[in-house]
Formats: structure tokens, C-alpha cells, sequence
């Protein structure tokens, strides 16, 4: 096998202020890995909340290629990463994520069938996902709202965490009013304090948000679990939930947990996780960082299997430069394509990095 890799720049349409941070564009690093003329690629973006800068990223990147291309073929590749026999321990989840997402595109496209197939799920996955709205003018979050509305989006995710809470009570009822139809996902990002929590969750829910994601700081799961237990909404952990043994301690104490493939280590992970809260009241999120259709296809393979999906991130772009997975509708869809159904569209020169 052979591997290599690029960087590029993605910018967003529009800077998107969460409570933590504003974010104009990401950096994202593309492996690739050939076998016998067939090629798969997968993506990892640039955080500045899980410390991954570009060029840590390639840095790591180019690592784990070389431990994968010393395998005779992807197939064997695949199993020893799953694993935990083919790269270094200590890999950044991102960056293992990328590695299975580029076998799994590899290994499907060897076998002529699309990634759901090769997990079990023989019908195309479909789901309507959420689209965020970020912390902005209540004018700026009305259009926003009347726009995702009028082309088809079912689930809106208000980002709150404004330095006055009342701004993102009155927001959450401008984007009501804009979108009444619209199912509301509210994520503060960690910004509240309990009491905070305790005194916002009833006003919120009474402007008909379904549920809150991560409301407090990250780093007291217990807390997060007992405000659950007396919340009038669901409680999704988010950066409380990362691995698999975060998920074991909040398993039947929160209502969801938000899955991020970049997260927890890719889609043997996020099974994983899937498997561990079945049949204990907590359901499975998926969501994602901004990024290309490229990063976000393997989510939507397994889209089936969430209550919420949140896999907006490549709408966010000004310009995604993969294609395959829809969404501009409300709704994201695997291709018929095999392997993760994405195509690089034309890279111009001014995108690499």
C-alpha cells in the first residue's frame, strides 16, 4: 500500500461564535491510501479545544500512514486498527478517525459496496439533521431560521452561552417564532453554572426546545448527571462524553450522549459507545466538527442508528470541496457510491495550505 497526504484550508460562509470561541475557517489534512490502483481517503480538522493544529496534524498524520502502509492490504490494516494493533496508542482520536474513514472508503470500494453494507445496515441511511445557528444578531437568527424552514430543515440547534442569558432566551424565541415547525436543539457549550442551568432548562422548554446539550462546564460528569435527573428537558452530554469509558460513567444518568467520530476514534468507536447505552435510557447523538462531506460521510453511515443527528458541518463551508452526502435539503443521505460515497470536487490552487 501507499499513502499520502494534503493540506487545505476551509473556510466557513460566515464566522460561527459559540460561547467558547468564534471560528472563521479549519484546517483539515487528507490521507490517502492506494492498494492495486483503488484509493480511499478520510479527514482530520484542526481544534483548538482538542490542541490540533495543522501542522501537529500532519505531523500525525504522516505517522500513522507509515505504520498502515506496512500491511499487505487495507483489509488487514483495518482489523489491526480496530484492534488497537496498528498505530501508536497515544494517537489523537481525530487523527485515528481519519486513518479508519480512508481504509473504510478503501476496503468498500474493493468490495463494490458502500460503507452501511460492509456495517450491516443494508438500506441507504437518511435523517434529518440539525442545522446550527450560532450566537448572533436576533435579526441575523430570524432570517437564518426562515430560511433553513423554507428549504426543508426539520431540526434547528440555537447555540446559547451569551454573556447575558436573556439574550439567548429571546433569540430561542425569535428563531421559534421564524421556524414554528422546526424541531430546537439548544447547546450552551458548557457556559452555565448549575444554578444557571436550573433556572434557564423551564424557559427553555417552554419555548418547545426537545433538548439541551452540554449545559455545564465540562469536567463533573456527576453534576451533569444530577441536574438530568431533575431537568424538565433531555440532557445530552457533549465534551463530558469523549471515550468510551466517559460514555460508561453517564450511561442511564443523561438522556443522550453527543458522538463525534473525531471525538471517540472513528466508527468502531462510536459502535462501540452505541452498543454500551442500549437498553439503558440514554440514547445515541451524532454530531461533528466543522468539516468537508469527506470527514462527515462515515457519521452519516451510521445515521440510522442515532435518536439526533447533527452533521451540518460541511453546510457551514463556503465551499465543501467533497460531495456525496447531501443535506442542503435537511436531510443527509448516503450516496450509491461504494465505500464512503464522497467525491473530491476540483481543488483550486488558492485552497492548499
Amino acid at each position: 500500500m501507499k499513502a499520502s497526504r494534503r493540506t487545505v484550508r476551509l473556510g466557513l460562509a460566515e464566522p460561527l461564535r459559540i460561547s467558547r470561541s468564534t471560528m472563521s475557517a479549519r484546517d483539515a489534512v487528507w490521507l490517502s491510501i492506494e492498494h492495486e490502483g483503488t484509493t480511499g481517503h478520510g479527514e482530520a480538522v484542526s481544534s483548538v479545544y482538542y490542541g490540533l493544529d495543522a501542522k501537529t496534524l500532519e505531523r500525525l498524520v504522516a505517522i500513522v500512514a507509515a505504520d498502515l502502509v506496512r500491511f499487505p492490504d487495507p483489509e488487514s490494516a483495518l482489523d489491526a486498527l480496530r484492534a488497537g494493533e496498528a498505530i501508536d496508542e497515544g494517537t489523537p482520536p481525530a487523527v485515528t478517525a481519519a486513518a479508519e474513514a480512508a481504509l473504510l472508503d478503501l476496503v468498500g470500494k474493493r468490495a463494490d459496496s458502500p460503507v452501511h453494507r460492509l456495517l450491516g445496515t443494508p438500506e441507504v441511511p437518511v435523517a434529518a439533521t440539525a442545522r446550527t445557528i450560532g450566537l448572533t444578531s436576533h435579526a441575523h437568527a430570524a432570517a437564518q431560521a426562515r430560511c433553513l424552514a423554507a428549504s426543508g430543515f426539520e431540526v434547528v440547534k440555537v447555540k446559547a452561552g451569551s454573556p447575558e442569558p436573556e439574550d439567548d432566551v429571546e433569540r430561542t424565541r425569535i428563531i421559534r417564532d421564524a421556524a414554528p415547525r422546526a424541531r430546537l436543539l439548544l447547546d450552551p457549550n458548557g457556559a452555565w453554572t448549575v444554578a444557571q442551568a436550573e433556572a434557564l432548562l423551564p424557559r427553555f422548554a417552554h419555548l418547545g426546545v426537545e433538548a439541551v446539550e452540554q449545559p455545564l462546564a465540562p469536567g463533573h460528569p456527576e453534576a451533569l448527571g444530577a441536574l438530568a435527573e431533575r431537568s424538565p428537558l433531555p440532557i445530552i452530554a457533549d465534551e463530558d462524553a469523549v471515550d468510551l469509558e466517559d460514555v460508561r460513567r453517564l450511561a442511564g444518568r443523561v438522556h443522550g450522549v453527543n458522538v463525534k467520530l473525531a471525538k471517540c476514534g472513528g466508527v468502531h468507536a462510536a459502535l462501540r459507545i452505541a452498543e454500551l447505552i442500549h437498553g439503558s435510557g440514554t440514547r445515541l447523538m451524532l454530531g461533528c466538527l466543522t468539516a468537508s462531506s469527506l470527514s462527515l460521510a462515515p457519521a452519516v453511515h451510521l445515521a440510522d442508528r442515532a435518536r439526533w443527528v447533527d452533521l451540518d458541518g460541511h453546510l457551514l463551508l463556503a465551499r465543501d470541496p467533497w460531495s456525496g452526502i447531501g443535506g442542503e435539503d435537511g436531510f443527509v443521505r448516503t450516496s450509491a457510491l461504494p465505500g464512503l460515497g464522497v467525491e473530491p470536487r476540483e481543488v483550486r490552487c488558492a485552497d492548499m495550505a
